[in-house]
């Protein structure tokens, strides 16, 4: 009835609905247990998937990495991610925690040249400073106090592009096992080391909500990785912008939200400037290497395993 694209779209915009469903548990749950709790159980409860998913990798070889230094700035880098992002959605709207995470294929885009050796062409600088831009609008720098809210997104959407480059450098040379399982265990050991200085007694069905954390995240990078397998990259990376709607709609239903002018436009500039930089990937443009293209994990989620490699497994 649809061709592979459509049918990859329509899987994609399943997976980021699913996604947007994970954050507002986040949400909820953010306000009564730290960042660093809920993190710590969703990744133990992350285990068992992630490990029934691995055991079918035949792929010869051992754990120990080929980089060990890449892949522990990685794992690092990956457990800040979650915790960044975990913050902001407890402190701000989902819609401005949205738009300043969709500032991360930007940082991509720019970290791909000194990392990858990219070269990126004029087009694509200037939709990167364009998209800075929509950041500014919807941060107001000046017009309203910032919290660490607006810093933990930020720095959430520069760890996940510190990720996702140093993913790209050397995932066709790491097994997907230890690229799976290292940042999964990094985020656990980390979180537990400081669990002691946040921890709140649970009831049981706060557990369960951080049980559901985990399966959502986990259900929610299979159906992308579906969308993958059956369209072009093109057609799926820019459903990622789709949570923007979610976010609106559960903002409003769930948290009495109502998006403002400035993020709207803050929004729709940072988006335009994402969807442009996919297109001229896509396109060709200057890029053999296409960075944002290529980076298809959404790295806050910590069930929500590379889907890079799972398509190199699946080829």
């Amino acid at each position: 009835m649809f061709g592979p694209n459509t049918q990859g779209a329509l899987l994609a915009l399943l997976s980021f609905a699913i996604f947007s469903t994970h954050d507002v548990v986040v949400r909820v749950l953010g306000g009564t247990y730290s960042p660093i709790q809920l993190l710590f159980f969703t990744s133990l409860m992350s285990f068992p998937l992630v490990t029934i998913m691995l055991i079918s990798d035949k792929t010869p070889g051992h754990l120990r990495p080929v980089y060990p230094w890449w892949m522990a700035l990685r794992s690092v880098s990956m457990a800040l991610v979650s915790l960044c992002a975990f913050y902001a959605f407890s402190e701000l709207s989902l819609a401005q925690t949205y738009t300043i995470l969709f500032a991360s294929p930007l940082l991509i885009t720019l970290m791909a040249i000194p990392i990858l050796g990219e070269k990126v062409g004029f087009h694509r600088g200037i939709a990167v400073l364009v998209g800075l831009v929509g950041v500014i609008v919807v941060l107001r720098p000046g017009a309203e106090p910032m919290g660490l809210g607006h810093l933990a997104a930020l720095l959430a959407a520069l760890f996940n592009a510190i990720q996702s480059i140093i993913a790209r450098r050397i995932g066709a040379q790491e097994r997907s096992v230890a690229m799976m399982l290292y940042p999964l265990a990094a985020t656990f050991v980390m979180m537990g080391a400081m669990l002691a200085f946040t921890y709140k007694p649970m009831p049981l069905p706060d557990l369960a909500g951080m049980a559901v954390i985990a399966v959502l995240g986990f259900i929610a990078a299979f159906c992308l990785v579906a969308a993958y397998v059956r369209a072009e990259a093109a057609m799926v990376a820019p459903m990622q912008y789709s949570q923007i709607i979610w976010a609106a709609i559960f903002g409003y239903v769930l948290f009495d939200e109502v998006i403002d002018g400035a993020t709207i436009l803050g929004a729709s500039i940072v988006i335009l400037s994402g969807i442009y930089i996919v297109l001229r990937e896509a396109l060709g443009g200057q890029s053999n290497t296409t960075p944002v293209l290529r980076t298809r994990t959404r790295g806050f989620s910590p069930g929500a395993f590379r889907i890079s490699v799972i398509l190199r497994r699946k080829s």
